[in-house]
């Protein structure tokens, strides 16, 4: 999943923007609202954190430009402590959630994954469809509980179906979402990580996880467990 990240202290997002990319994030860095705007208007962001006092343009003026292009991905603002008038602002510009700052990362993890669940429409942190299961917190996956082991890219793909199952979703999709800016996009690429996929997923070919919308993507097709 694509997180933006807009925060003008460096000794914040540095160290934010590595541990995101080690929890599995693609991670894009800006240090002030105008990067931000840009970054998030160009790529395909899944979610973004928002530091309210930036340079160029604020947090909050980056929020509504944000939402004046049609850009739904859910946002974190980061506020000073005790300052409830940011907090307010923020979310009535069309913020998700916030966090206050000093905070710990792990927390903010938490807000994420919330917030990209809950986007999606799911209300749990498993996501289950048919026999296939996803914990989005430690990013294991099984079919009819056992487990399936899948490299980091093949994760990142399920990941996505998954949380919009029953969505067609491109390769261009997934190529927006799961590499790094500077990553050779290379859709073929792709078509390897869904092969890898269904043989570990459905081995015998029995249900069919992944179905192929010829010239439009790829689509989970597996009726959700709710």
């Amino acid at each position: 999943m694509r997180v933006l990240l807009v925060e003008d202290e460096a000794e914040i997002r540095e160290p934010l923007a590595a541990r995101l990319a080690e929890t599995g994030y693609t991670v894009d860095s800006a240090e002030d609202g105008a990067e931000g705007l840009f970054l998030g208007r160009e790529y395909g962001i899944d979610v973004g954190i928002v530091d309210i006092g930036l340079p160029k343009m604020s947090g909050i003026e980056l929020i509504r430009e944000l939402r004046k292009l049609d850009k739904h991905f859910p946002i974190l603002i980061l506020t000073a402590r005790g300052n409830w008038q940011d907090k307010v602002e923020g979310l009535e510009a069309g913020a998700d959630d916030y966090l206050v700052k000093p905070f710990h990362v792990e927390e903010l993890l938490a807000r994420l994954n919330a917030l990209l669940r809950r986007s999606g429409g799911w209300s749990q942190p498993v996501l289950s469809g048919g026999p296939v299961s996803l914990d989005t917190r430690t990013q294991a996956v099984s079919i009819n509980d056992q487990p399936v082991e899948l490299t980091a890219y093949e994760y990142k793909v399920l990941e996505y179906m998954m949380l919009h199952a029953g969505e067609v979703v491109s390769k261009t999709d997934l190529t927006e979402h799961i590499y790094e800016q500077d990553w050779d996009r290379d859709s073929n690429t792709i078509e390897v990580f869904v092969r890898r996929l269904r043989k570990k997923l459905d081995p015998e070919d029995r249900y069919k996880p992944i179905e192929t919308l010829r010239g439009r993507g790829y689509r989970f097709a597996l009726e959700r467990n709710i």
